[in-house]
């Protein structure tokens, strides 16, 4: 489940911990670096291509709510070369309009090497349990 040079595996962690500390402060910009400039992005059922695109999506998303707290776990990772794959799971507090909101969910990954750094070339997200608040 986890295979590939132990230095590209860490640089693929910490690119997902540097997604949730944007996420976590609601960084557009950082947030947005993260990805490849042709990513693909699905937010449940929803598909975007192309970084600019992806963004506004995020942006639109991410303003319906006064907080949110992100966190993930890797659930694998297989390194090859300059791509990669994997699974990784979320857990998140949304706080919108006063009303908190549980969720967690599922993203399968495609990485990509570009100049040296990783970035994110496709992710799908689905939600796979949640509590309280609206629904997504």
């Amino acid at each position: 489940m986890f295979s590939g040079p132990l230095e590209d595996r860490m640089a693929i962690r910490e690119l997902h911990d540097s997604y949730c500390d944007a996420v976590l402060r609601k960084d557009p910009n950082d947030w947005g670096a993260l990805w490849a400039e042709d990513a693909v992005w699905s937010l449940m059922g929803t598909e975007v291509v192309g970084r600019e695109n992806i963004v506004n999506l995020w942006n639109g998303a991410m303003s319906a709510f006064d907080a949110v707290s992100f966190l993930g776990i890797p659930g694998s990772l297989e390194v090859t070369g300059d791509t990669a794959s994997g699974r990784y799971q979320t857990h998140e507090i949304l706080v919108e309009k006063g009303e908190p909101r549980i969720a967690g969910g599922r993203y399968d990954d495609e990485f990509v090497k570009i100049n040296g750094q990783w970035l994110y070339s496709k992710r799908i997200f689905n939600v796979v349990a949640q509590m309280g608040g609206n629904k997504l």
